[in-house]
């Protein structure tokens, strides 16, 4: 068994080639190797978003506070809120973060392929967020 105790982790910025905005990124487990699942807290500000990304295992956000807009690929976005739960198929191209008026933060939970959780693409235009507000 392994505990892992608040701020025993730092908090990370999301790195600027990933997102758009300020978001904060919160480790919450990263088992031993064996296992492939990661897990994190990830705060977005008002208008901060990542980049268009698939996940090669899916992904699952649990909204924990706030209100935000997630997208796939083809589909016109949708709004979530707290205790809502979203599902990302295996390599569907996708986007997730705040409204443009509202913080919002999930726990994301993916699992690695040769050791990575994602891949990453194009940044989210201004329009594409934008988009049917």
């Amino acid at each position: 068994m392994i505990i892992k105790r608040v701020g025993s982790q730092p908090s990370g910025k999301g790195p600027a080639e990933y997102f758009t905005g300020s978001v904060r990124i919160d480790p919450l487990v990263s088992p031993p190797e064996q296992s492939r699942v990661s897990m994190a807290l990830v705060t977005f500000e008002p208008g901060a978003r990542t980049a268009w990304h698939t996940h090669p295992f899916g992904q699952s956000l649990i909204i924990t506070a706030g209100s935000g807009w997630v997208q796939r690929e083809g589909d016109k976005k949708q709004e979530v809120f707290p205790g809502d739960a979203v599902y990302f198929s295996p390599g569907e191209k996708h986007w997730h973060g705040a409204t443009d008026i509202t913080a919002m933060s999930h726990i994301a939970i993916q699992e690695k392929l040769n050791g990575s959780p994602v891949d990453w693409m194009e940044q989210v235009t201004d329009e594409e967020y934008l988009k049917g507000k």
